[in-house]
């Protein structure tokens, strides 16, 4: 039986930066058929991971993972990858025909230009999906998004690669990837954020399992989401939508104690309400006392709806 490096197609696969992300992909192409060759890791936490993910893989300095890797995996925070990349071209670490893989979902693959100009063959590869570092981040990525980015040429590597992974590639272009980025920031990041926020509140007004309470309503609400066109508001709910604006300014009163959740109530009551009207759930009418509650001025707001709009219910049932 021959080893994984010598079948054909296989790679020599290298690991800078041996976090959550990193020891879990090394660990995918790996069961793929590659070989994980080394990984380069300083924190205790990346060696326990490198220990429980990548058994018996050297731990080496950057540069040296780099000379042994046929493919290398740049998995170390977004703002580093230009200036290791850099760092590393001027060691000479980089060789032609190599591949060299970032997965920051905001960059394209201008950010390894330096490898390129040794001849390595740049790809953005991004997993649309939160790590754990663990075992369990298999199953979750089993079908998951990665978004793929790479020259037409070299197009159809970063999209085998993510199939190698467990992924289903989507090509997006690099101009395009601070958007994506954004998107998947604020669709999911900012939804841990509320939900941390509200189980805060109802902790503090003597809620023993808060998670037991937001656990349904916040899963129906991002499931009915989801299934709305994309920027639809056909399953929008709560006081907003409904023009209930002695509701919100009970609840503004109510947060006054815990200024951070305030503040992003207030903003996210704001987009909720120029959402409902602007989709016709709200009408005029609703949408000015929801602002008003919210200590708005409409004129601030690009000037009030007309009073003599037709666009949406005056006021939405429960």
């Amino acid at each position: 039986m021959t080893e994984p490096s010598q079948r054909p197609g296989r790679l020599a696969i290298g690991v800078v930066g041996a976090g959550k992300v990193g020891a879990v992909l090394g660990a995918l192409l790996r069961e793929a058929g590659h070989e994980v060759v080394a990984a380069s890791g300083s924190s205790e936490a990346s060696i326990d991971r490198m220990e429980a993910l990548l058994p018996g893989v050297p731990r080496k300095d950057p540069d040296e993972v780099v000379r042994a890797s046929d493919l290398v995996l740049l998995t170390v925070p977004d703002d580093a990858i230009e200036q290791l990349v850099a760092g590393l071209a001027t060691l000479g670490a980089w060789r032609a025909g190599q591949l060299v893989v970032h997965c920051a979902g905001r960059h394209g693959t201008g950010i390894l230009a330096d490898a390129a100009a040794a001849g390595a063959i740049p790809l953005a590869i991004h997993p649309a999906m939160t790590f754990t570092g663990t075992s369990l981040d298999r199953a979750r990525l089993r079908d998951a998004a990665f978004a793929v980015t790479a020259s037409a040429p070299v197009l159809p590597i970063a999209q085998a690669l993510a199939v190698e992974m467990g992924g289903e590639p989507v090509v997006v272009a690099a101009s395009d990837r601070a958007a994506y980025h954004a998107a998947l920031v604020h669709g999911a990041n900012h939804v841990v954020t509320a939900v941390a926020q509200a189980s805060a509140v109802l902790a503090r007004i003597g809620f023993e399992n808060p998670g037991r309470v937001l656990g349904p309503l916040t899963h129906a609400s991002v499931d009915g989401a989801l299934g709305d066109a994309p920027g639809a508001v056909t399953t929008l709910t709560g006081p907003v939508v409904r023009g209930d604006s002695g509701t919100v300014a009970a609840h503004l009163a109510a947060l006054a104690g815990t200024p951070e959740t305030l503040v992003a109530y207030r903003a996210m009551a704001q987009a909720t309400a120029d959402l409902a009207f602007a989709g016709g759930r709200l009408g005029p009418d609703g949408y000015a006392a929801v602002i008003a509650a919210l200590g708005l001025d409409p004129e601030d707001l690009g000037g009030a709806p007309d009073e003599g709009s037709d666009r949406g219910p005056a006021q939405e049932d429960r």
